[in-house]
């Protein structure tokens, strides 16, 4: 059998490119750990020296502001040195191109590559091409994956349901163009969620999803109904072609989160969203900053899953 690429001969994580074919043991890990460094942010000197002495370069192909600031300041935080990449390059750039990018930067003693990038796979060569002590963690591949996102995403739920085996979880809007989606999916199903549903218009639910594990909804009532989580995505403009959607204003009138929506969902249902939201389209801002919300925590607890991968990462070199 094929070894999976991200574990090592010992069955330890030496890239993080997908939450796809990691065992739940590695995922527990991963929460487990972000778990010891929340108490990191809150203290007078908000650092530790796991990962002194190393380099992390964050490599952006793709802009993204929140992702790769919450990578740059967990790095920090685990006091290695930070060098931020902001490549700017089309869609087209890859192979050797690409290749000879990251082989120059290895060739500067790089410890580990913080990689977005529009097309998917790239992380996966990226990782193909290094000696086997640098690592490389995947922040966004095209529509691929996304998978510290999807590991921020289980850690909120987590930390404000308890356990994963009870749970009814919604995602909802455009699955078809997002990668979080895709990870958060992978993510829910391998820790052992019971009801995994996607709600969207046709034309932005993937065919054959339900092949993931997933029950498909294209109503908003019956979607939600009785969940315990609710996870709104971003509309994704930027990787849409053609019509698939007829405005805006109708998208919200279907499938934007009002209170009255969210009222059928469990009493203590949880909202959350990636960011970054697009208020009146996706979610109302009664929604977002009701008292539901833990939108602006799934920020914060992504700074300490950020350290966690990173953390890990270093120790399995």
């Amino acid at each position: 059998m094929q070894r999976n690429p991200q574990l090592n001969e010992r069955g330890e994580l030496q890239h993080l490119l997908s939450i796809e074919g990691l065992p739940a043991a590695v995922l527990l890990q991963i929460l487990d750990t972000a778990r010891s460094f929340m108490s990191v942010s809150e203290r007078e000197i908000k650092k530790v020296p796991l990962l002194r002495g190393k380099s992390v370069f964050n490599l952006f192909f793709e802009p993204s502001t929140r992702t790769r600031t919450t990578f740059e300041i967990a790095a920090k935080r685990l006091s290695a040195d930070v060098l931020n990449l902001n490549i700017a390059t089309s869609s087209q750039t890859k192979g050797e191109s690409l290749i000879d990018t990251v082989a120059n930067l290895a060739a500067m003693h790089a410890d580990m590559f913080v990689v977005r990038h529009a097309s998917s796979g790239a992380p996966y060569l990226i990782a193909r091409h290094l000696s086997p002590e640098i690592h490389v963690v995947n922040a966004g591949d095209g529509r691929h994956a996304h998978p510290t996102q999807a590991l921020l995403d289980v850690f909120t739920i987590r930390h404000y349901k308890g356990d994963f085996t009870g749970l009814k979880v919604a995602i909802v809007g455009d699955v078809l163009h997002s990668r979080v989606a895709r990870s958060e999916i992978h993510a829910l199903t391998t820790l052992g969620v019971p009801e995994v549903r996607v709600v969207g218009p046709r034309t932005l639910i993937p065919a054959q999803v339900e092949k993931l594990g997933v029950k498909v909804f294209h109503d908003m009532a019956s979607g939600l109904r009785d969940v315990d989580v609710v996870m709104m995505l971003r509309l994704q403009n930027e990787r849409m072609n053609g019509a698939l959607l007829p405005s805006a204003q109708e998208y919200f009138k279907a499938y934007g989160l009002t209170e009255e929506r969210l009222a059928v969902a469990a009493k203590d249902a949880i909202v959350m969203h990636p960011g970054p939201m697009n208020r009146g389209v996706e979610i109302d801002s009664a929604v977002a900053d009701g008292t539901q919300s833990v939108i602006l925590p799934q920020v914060t607890f992504g700074i300490a899953v950020r350290m966690a991968v990173m953390a890990i990462l270093a120790g399995n070199g």
